[in-house]
């Protein structure tokens, strides 16, 4: 998506509700799933939002992501499937579009720090 229509559907949508990536549900599909790696980012905009949170079996902590939208669903990805993974900002209100790997879903995969 170019930058003229993201900032279209942004404006469009800027009184909805902030969606932002669910870390616990994702958490737990990793460790259901083991896989090799797993990105996340907003749909329609994963190649400007979108980056590896997970890679050889643990969390990664150094890929730039953006994971907080009120139009473009927050995804995590999986072998190129695409999962919709995501929750109301009011429900985790610390959360927002700069955290990765909260402590509540480090403790899912089993590295608290």
């Amino acid at each position: 998506m170019d930058t003229a229509l993201a900032f279209a559907m942004g404006e469009a949508h800027r009184h909805d509700p902030l969606m932002v990536f669910d870390w616990d549900k994702a958490a737990r599909i990793l460790v259901d799933r083991k896989p090799e790696r797993a990105y996340a980012g907003l749909a329609d905009d994963f190649e400007w939002t979108g980056g590896t949170i997970w890679e050889n079996g643990g969390p990664d902590f150094i890929d730039y992501t953006y994971l907080a939208s009120t139009w473009a669903k927050p995804l995590l990805v999986i072998d190129d499937e695409e999962i919709e993974c995501w929750r109301y900002k009011s429900e985790v209100p610390d959360w927002g579009s700069d955290t990765k790997w909260p402590q509540s879903a480090l403790r899912i995969v089993g590295k608290e720090q």
